[in-house]
C-alpha cells in the first residue's frame, strides 16, 4: 500500500475550491500564470501561494520562460492518485477491514 502521509498531503491540497479549479483548468494543457490568474478575483501572491502547494505535493509541474512561470498538471501523479483512491475504497485481498476482522474473531 502506497504512502498514506504522502496522499494526505495531495488531498489536503486539494480541499480548497480555488486549487480544485487550477486543476480543471490545468487538465486541457500548460498555463502560464498570467492566464490562469485571469480567471480568478484574486491577487497575484495569493495564486503564488495556492501554486506552490499544488507544486510543493507534486500535482503541479511548473517551469519558467523569461519573466513567466508556466504550468501543468503532474499527470503520471494523477493517475496514481486515481488508482489509490480505487484500491481504498474498495475491498482489496490485504484491505485493512480484512485484518480487523481476523483480530475480531481471534
Amino acid at each position: 500500500m502506497e504512502d498514506y502521509t504522502q496522499f494526505a498531503r495531495i488531498f489536503k491540497a486539494l480541499g480548497d475550491s480555488t486549487r480544485l479549479k487550477i486543476i480543471e483548468m490545468l487538465s486541457c494543457g500548460t498555463l502560464c500564470a498570467c492566464d490562469i490568474l485571469e480567471s480568478f478575483q484574486i491577487t497575484q501572491p495569493t495564486l503564488s501561494y495556492h501554486m506552490k502547494i499544488l507544486t510543493d505535493c507534486g500535482l503541479v509541474n511548473s517551469y519558467k520562460d523569461g519573466s513567466w512561470i508556466h504550468y501543468s498538471n503532474n499527470t503520471e501523479l494523477l493517475e496514481k492518485l486515481k488508482i489509490y483512491w480505487g484500491t481504498i475504497t474498495t475491498e482489496q485481498d490485504d484491505c485493512i477491514c480484512k485484518s480487523l476482522k481476523e483480530r475480531e474473531n481471534e
